[in-house]
């Protein structure tokens, strides 16, 4: 059996296990390209999966706004371990949620260093997402003001909105949205004519539909489209791509950055910047969009500039050193230097971390390298 139908024959068990529809594109270790799909474009649209499919791909986002960071840093406009206040007021005095008082309210106090880009990039900021964090869901909940952290930047890792801040960095420093900063500077010259913040009246026809489990586990479509740029949330998730298209972006990752980046800002995005217990997992805290996640169970776990990195090969296949991450509707890519092999799953369901999407990129993943 070849690549392809290696790759077909995975993408076919997963939607015979449930899943409405899936799409999926590999660069083989020979340099070839595969792109596959099955099923449907959702529950309410009869439509084939095909791979030019339309995705929302969430945190997909991140590395490539940890690109534009870093091409400004090559450019002498941005320095990684200066304080974003300059460019950010609303970072300039970052307040540390080191409590709460007897009546629920949170205690918070000035943070004893000024936040980097470098701790945007690298989950380090204190800044955290509150899907995934009891602190920040809680004092949302409680009607607390944001920006606010989670600990002192530098000190511990945590999943969160530090990216979509590296955004706002991006067009403060380059003086262009961000979504005008990456079709200028990333996706035009890469060719990845399928990216953006928003789709095209074409686009639209191909998206596929986002779906939810309820309990018990059913899946239901259900309404879903983001606010259109700029929208505070752009940096950190709020891209729609292909599989084939994000695909274009791990090949030049994994070529060494050109056209975009050089070879040392890619190896500055591949370099341990934080390594944990923590790293990469997600607590299941807002259940309906976090079933919870840990990249690497059991196993080492590093964060770079961008990327979650495995410093031991991965149990279906990846070489130690592989670059890695996902979007909140259960996508998940992976770029492996060693092997200069990458895979994109994509899936269009709620909460992240659905068991059934996982087996199926494991799947995928294992096709890949079966090939």
């Amino acid at each position: 059996m070849d690549a392809s139908a290696r790759i077909e024959a995975a993408l076919a068990k997963a939607v015979a296990g449930g899943l409405p529809g899936v799409a999926a594109a590999a660069l083989l270790a020979d340099g070839t390209t595969v792109e596959a799909a099955a099923g449907v474009r959702g529950m309410d649209n009869a439509a084939a999966m095909t791979p030019d499919t339309v995705f929302w791909i969430a945190s997909f986002t991140k590395a490539l706004t940890t690109v534009a960071v870093l091409q400004l840093v090559e450019a002498g406009r941005l320095d990684l371990d200066e304080p974003v206040g300059r460019w950010l007021p609303g970072l300039a005095a970052p307040q540390v949620l080191r409590g709460w008082g007897a009546a629920g309210a949170p205690i918070l106090s000035p943070a004893g260093a000024p936040i980097t880009a470098r701790h945007l990039l690298a989950h380090t900021s204190g800044l955290a997402y509150a899907f995934c964090h009891e602190g920040q869901a809680r004092h949302a909940a409680a009607g607390g003001a944001d920006p606010v952290l989670m600990f002192e930047p530098g000190s511990a890792w945590t999943y969160g909105v530090g990216i979509d801040w590296a955004g706002e960095l991006v067009a403060a420093v380059s003086g262009r949205t961000l979504d005008i900063y990456l079709a200028d500077e990333v996706f035009a010259p890469l060719g990845m004519t399928e990216t953006g913040f928003a789709t095209t009246p074409a686009q639209a026809r191909r998206l596929a539909s986002m779906h939810a489990r309820a309990e018990g586990g059913a899946l239901a479509p259900i309404p879903f489209q983001l606010p259109p740029p700029p929208n505070p949330g752009m940096g950190g998730g709020g891209l729609y791509s292909t599989a084939g298209d994000y695909l274009k972006f791990l090949r030049a990752i994994l070529a060494g950055g050109a056209p975009i980046l050089s070879a040392a800002s890619v190896a500055a995005m591949a370099r341990r910047e934080w390594e944990g217990e923590e790293v990469g997992v997600l607590p299941p805290v807002i259940a309906s969009l976090c079933a919870g996640f840990d990249p690497f169970p059991g196993r080492p776990k590093r964060w770079g500039l961008g990327f979650v990195i495995n410093p031991e090969p991965g149990p279906a296949g990846r070489s130690a050193g592989s670059l890695a991450w996902a979007g909140l509707a259960n996508c998940y890519y992976w770029a492996d230097p060693a092997r200069g092999v990458a895979g994109v799953f994509l899936a269009q369901l709620l909460p992240f971390g659905d068991d059934a999407a996982l087996e199926a990129f494991g799947d995928f993943e294992r096709a890949v390298y079966s090939a």
